[in-house]
Formats: structure tokens, sequence, C-alpha cells
């Protein structure tokens, strides 16, 4: 497998620098991506330069994966964020460790092949480097006008909003640049692969490794992924989406992508998946021929969901959509844990009920009339019910004289009503 044809064609090259492709192809060659340790959890915008180390093991080169340790800490000006807070070593390897466990689900780290994967921490060499050796051994190979050419700073400097940028920024290219020599001295790596915001990082690294050693590297670059409507990828109203289950649920997670538009699941299932190229074409043909039937999309979120979490919480996933959108049975809403149920049914009314007065039973006409306002009157409800339209937990209401009690409650906590096909209320017994 030819690493750079592979990401070619996958739409996943942006820029990069000249004899970086024969170099793959002259023997294997170590390369590393940056990940930032802020949090303990990886979000999607991260999968796309962890799929390319996926793509580069795949092809039989080594992937290193570096996490920021040091230069997280400081803040990158190429995001225009604002400078970041010092994290403790206590909660930095807390989140090494987390996005490692992440990490290793596209990852070979454990075997003894000889392109395993490794997990690197740039904290492990900046935390005693002293600043008058750094600027002593480092430092004086770069200009302050080669830094100032970069985009990222120009940018920065240029923005008629900025309140400028520190020096602790300026230096995080020259931070950057060091993890490279470190990593090229260390463990042979000669690449660094990044969004292509990242270019005028990773070339200070190519030019400081040029001017120290006098050594060759090289820098590859991918496109910034975006969605087709112009909005931010991997962001919704709650949010980033998560890999970690614990901040987005394998619900949500899936549902994700299973609800980008045609354009960009057509992207996004060659970034996001190792599928063949046969196996994407296969699918392309199937969403032009029936594009209602969303066959893109729903690989899509198949692949990256089992990859992500697992096939059980794919499965279960597909199960819980079935709930909302198709003609799921009462068993199977009562096997979603509470997380899954109140994902499902996110921002459909809700209604308290008191469990003490559902615990003597109250009968459904009172239920949804008086205790909860779900109808506004007992014969709309009555008119209902015979005409079979109204269901308690996917389970027909036949008559509205019927006692509901606590033993109705689904994780003994929540009643679902469900009015004519698409119309829900959550009862929740407080």
């Amino acid at each position: 497998m030819n690493f750079v044809e592979e990401l070619r064609w996958r739409g996943m090259i942006h820029d990069m620098m000249p004899g970086t492709e024969e170099q793959l192809q002259k023997e294997m060659t170590s390369a590393y991506v940056g990940i930032d340790p802020t949090a303990d959890s990886l979000h999607i915008g991260h999968l796309v330069s962890v799929m390319m180390l996926k793509h580069l093991q795949r092809a039989g080169h080594r992937p290193i994966a570096l996490v920021g340790g040091a230069t997280g800490m400081i803040g990158d000006p190429s995001m225009k964020s604002a400078e970041r807070n010092l994290l403790d070593e206590v909660t930095l390897r807390h989140n090494q460790d987390s996005i490692k466990k992440q990490l290793a689900k596209f990852l070979d780290f454990d075997s003894d092949a000889p392109n395993a994967a490794k997990l690197v921490n740039n904290y492990d060499w900046m935390k005693d480097y002293s600043f008058l050796n750094f600027i002593r051994d480092i430092g004086k190979h770069l200009t302050v006008n080669y830094m100032m050419a970069k985009d990222s700073v120009k940018k920065r400097l240029s923005s008629e909003s900025s309140v400028g940028m520190s020096f602790t920024e300026f230096s995080y290219q020259l931070l950057q640049g060091y993890d490279f020599l470190f990593l090229y001295q260390n463990e042979g790596c000669r690449l660094q692969m990044g969004g292509s915001d990242q270019w005028g990082n990773i070339t200070t690294g190519t030019e400081l490794i040029r001017r120290k050693t006098g050594g060759e590297a090289f820098a590859l670059t991918c496109p910034l992924i975006t969605k087709a409507d112009g909005g931010k990828f991997g962001k919704t109203e709650s949010g980033n989406v998560w890999l970690d289950r614990r901040y987005t649920s394998p619900y949500k997670f899936y549902q994700f992508w299973l609800n980008v538009s045609d354009a960009d699941a057509a992207r996004y299932i060659k970034i996001f998946t190792d599928l063949s190229k046969e196996e994407i074409a296969a699918l392309e043909e199937e969403q032009a021929a029936a594009a209602h039937l969303r066959p893109l999309q729903k690989r899509l979120a198949k692949e990256i969901t089992v990859m992500v979490h697992s096939l059980e919480d794919y499965e279960a996933a597909v199960e819980a959509s079935n709930i909302l959108f198709g003609n799921s049975t009462s068993e199977a809403l009562k096997k979603l844990d509470e997380d899954t149920l109140l994902a499902v049914f996110d921002g459909v009314p809700q209604f308290e009920i008191s469990r003490d007065e559902l615990s003597a039973g109250v009968k459904a006409i009172d239920l949804l009339t008086e205790k909860a306002a779900v109808f506004a009157s007992k014969g709309e409800m009555r008119k209902l019910v015979q005409s079979g339209g109204i269901s308690l937990n996917k389970e027909k209401l036949a008559d509205a004289e019927t006692v509901i009690d606590c033993s109705s409650l689904l994780d003994e906590k929540y009643l679902l009503v469900q009015r004519g096909k698409k119309n829900y209320y959550l009862l929740i017994a407080k």
C-alpha cells in the first residue's frame, strides 16, 4: 500500500514537502502527529490526524502520537485560542493515559512489529530544559524574521481585533520545532503530519533539523474538515462530539454520522473509515440510485461507531434509533439504559408526575389529562384510545381506564407516552 496514494484518493492531502513521497517509498519511515491533552478524551476533530496515523501504519510505516503536555499549556496562535491554563502533572498524565486507550482502537501499540505505534509526551523532554539552555541551543538557529513570516503569526499580528500576541504564543512554533528535532534525533522520525493550519509550525521543525543537524525531514498536511454548508465540523448544539461515552453517548455519536448531508457523507466516508476505493464506489452507486435509503450515511455511521466504541454499541444505537423512527417493541425500549433513553428522547415534551400517587395506581385517563397535560380533555383521549392511537412504553393502550402504577416505569423512573406515530412525551416520576 502506497501511503501517499492512499491519502491522495481519500482527499487527505493539502500540502506536502518535496521528497516526502520518495522517502516513504524508500524505507519504513517514522512519522508523528501532535495531540493537545487539555481534555481526557479526543473529539472527532482529532480523528483526521489519527486516521492519517492509522493509514501510515497500514502502509508499513511507524506512527508516533505526540501528546503535547508542554505545548498544550501554551496555546497555538494558529488556532486563535486564548492562552491556556497550566495543567498539573497528575491531570496531564491522566489525560495522556485516557487518550492512549482511545488511540489503541486505531493503532497497534502492543505488537513486536518494527512499526508498532509509540506514544510520547513532549512534557517529558521539556520539563527540565532551562530557558537559558533552550534559547542558546535552539533559539539561535531560527531568526525572528523567519518566525514572523509564518502565516499563523502574520494573521494574528495583522488582525484588527487582535489584542496582539504574547511572547509565550510566539515561541510556540519554536517549541513545536524542537519536538520534531527531538524525535528526529531520538526516534529517527523523518515526517510530521497535521492539519493545514499546522504547516508553518511543521516546516519550522524541518528547518530547525536542517540548520541544527544538516539532516532532512519532511512535512505533510491534510485539509481542515468543514461541512458542505460551511458550518463547523464536529460541533453540535451541545458542543464537541467526543470519543468518550461519558461526554457523547454511543447513540448520539452514531446519530451525528447518520445525519450528515449526502455531500458530507461522500467525503467523510473516505476520510474516517478504511473502506477500500471499490467498496466506497459501490456505496456511492447505491446512494445515486436510492439517496433516500442513505447507504453512505448508514455505512459511515456503522464503521466509525464500531471503530470508536464497539459492534454491540453500534447495534444498540441502531435499535435505539428504531424506537424513535421504526416499529420497535416494548422489549427493545426496556433494554435501553437511562443515558440512551434520555438521548433518544432528548427534546420531547416532559412532565413530572408524583411517584407516591403512581404507587397507589392512577387511571391512564387521569394520568394523561390531570397529572400530565398530554391531552387537553378526557374526551379527546378516549377517542384516540378507541382508534388505537395511544401507546405506553410502546404497547397499545386498549382502555383509557387502565390503572398505571410504578411497575410500568422504565428504569424505575420514566413512562413513555406515544400519541399517534410521531408525538412522544416522557413522564418522569419524582
